[in-house]
C-alpha cells in the first residue's frame, strides 16, 4: 500500500442492541481510497487536495446530510474550526459525505440548544496517508491517543463543553457498549478513527467525551 496518496475513510454501522432499541451503532470501519487529481468531482480534504472516494462509498441520500449547518465544531487547542453539518443514520449506516466538516447525528443525538437534555454525538473523518479531515486533529498518531486532554474546551454551535477523557475501542465492539450509547444530559460524545503509527488503518476507534461547561 502507497501510505502516501491513499487516504483512509470511514464508516459508522449499527453492530448492536441496547435497551431494545438498534443502535445507530457506530463502528467506523476504515477502508482505503486515494487522492484523485483527475476527477471533478471528488470530494477534497480540509487543504483542497481532492479525495477519491471508493466504489459503494458514496452516502446514501436519504441520510439528508449537509455539511454545513448553522455553527461550527471548534476546538480551539488544537487550531480546529470546521462547520458543523447534520445527517441522518439511515439503515444501520453513518456516512459522512465530506473530509471538512463535523456532523450531528440529528436522529440520534439532541440538537445543541438542547444540550441540558440529553447526549449530543458528533462524528467526523479522519484520512491517512497525508490528507488532513477533522479527526486528524484529534488523533494523537505518534502516541496512540487523544490529543485533547481532559480540561480541554470545546464549542458545539457555540455551546462549551470540557473533555473528561478518552479512549479506544475496536470498532467491532463500539456498538454494543453502553457506556457509549447511553443517553445522559449535557454529555458530548465524539467518534472518529483511529490513525496507526506508520500510516495504516487501525482496528480502534477514537471516543472523545466532554461535559457541558457550566460557565
Amino acid at each position: 500500500m502507497n501510505h502516501t496518496s491513499r487516504p483512509g475513510r470511514r464508516w459508522i454501522t449499527i453492530l448492536g442492541v441496547l435497551a431494545a432499541v438498534v443502535l445507530i451503532v457506530a463502528g467506523i470501519m476504515g477502508y482505503t481510497g486515494s487522492f484523485d487529481r483527475t476527477d471533478p468531482g471528488a470530494a477534497t480534504d480540509m487543504n483542497g487536495r481532492p479525495v477519491h472516494l471508493d466504489t459503494g462509498a458514496t452516502p446514501d441520500p436519504q441520510a439528508s446530510a449537509t455539511p454545513d449547518g448553522t455553527g461550527r465544531f471548534q476546538v480551539p487547542a488544537v487550531g480546529l474550526n470546521v462547520p458543523l453539518g447534520s445527517l441522518n443514520a439511515v439503515g444501520g449506516t453513518i456516512t459522512p459525505p465530506g473530509f471538512t466538516s463535523a456532523y450531528l447525528v440529528r436522529n440520534r443525538s439532541v440538537t445543541p440548544a438542547r444540550a441540558s437534555r440529553g447526549t449530543v454525538f458528533v462524528v467526523t473523518h479522519s484520512i491517512h496517508g497525508g490528507g488532513t479531515a477533522p479527526g486528524n486533529y484529534l488523533v494523537d498518531v505518534t502516541h496512540q491517543r487523544s490529543r485533547l486532554a481532559p480540561g480541554v474546551r470545546i464549542l458545539v454551535d457555540n455551546v462549551a463543553y470540557t473533555v473528561t477523557g478518552s479512549r479506544q475501542i475496536t470498532k467491532t465492539r463500539l456498538g454494543s457498549d453502553p457506556a457509549i450509547w447511553t443517553n445522559t444530559p449535557g454529555r458530548l460524545v465524539i467518534i472518529t478513527c483511529m490513525l496507526g503509527q506508520h500510516g495504516q488503518l487501525s482496528p480502534n476507534n477514537l471516543i472523545i467525551q466532554a461535559t457541558q461547561a457550566t460557565t
